[in-house]
């Protein structure tokens, strides 16, 4: 049985091998001409003005990680529905909790505002 991931082993050791010799080549053998307008932060053409550091809303992270959580989680229903017969009722039934626990989920979420936008 371990043999026959034996071949996924080998190419992830080969990508992972020929990812760091990429870099290390670029590092050592890449032009190194640094100037201080190449060093300057690039915003769209104009100059930067204020801070570079300033704080972002923790709205767009939050948005984004509910994106991403119930995008992946609808990702699941595929397999399910490729293979409902062969589940028969069991399968329904897992489901539909799986389902519920989501929509109990989005309606947090919703009821603690986080899905509004200002």
């Amino acid at each position: 049985m371990p043999s026959d991931y034996l071949p996924i082993a080998v190419l992830v050791f080969f990508a992972t091998a020929i990812a760091f010799i990429v870099v290390i080549l670029g590092h050592l053998f890449g032009p190194r001409r640094p100037t201080i307008t190449k060093g300057a932060p690039y915003e769209s053409g104009m100059k930067p003005y204020g801070a570079g550091q300033r704080r972002m809303p923790v709205h767009f992270y939050l948005v984004a990680v509910l994106f991403i959580l119930f995008d992946v989680e609808i990702v699941f229903l595929l397999p399910w529905a490729v293979v409902l017969r062969e589940l028969k009722l069991f399968g329904l039934i897992e489901m539909l909790v799986f389902i519920g626990i989501l929509f109990v989920g989005y309606i947090y979420a919703w009821r603690k505002g986080a899905l509004e936008w200002e």
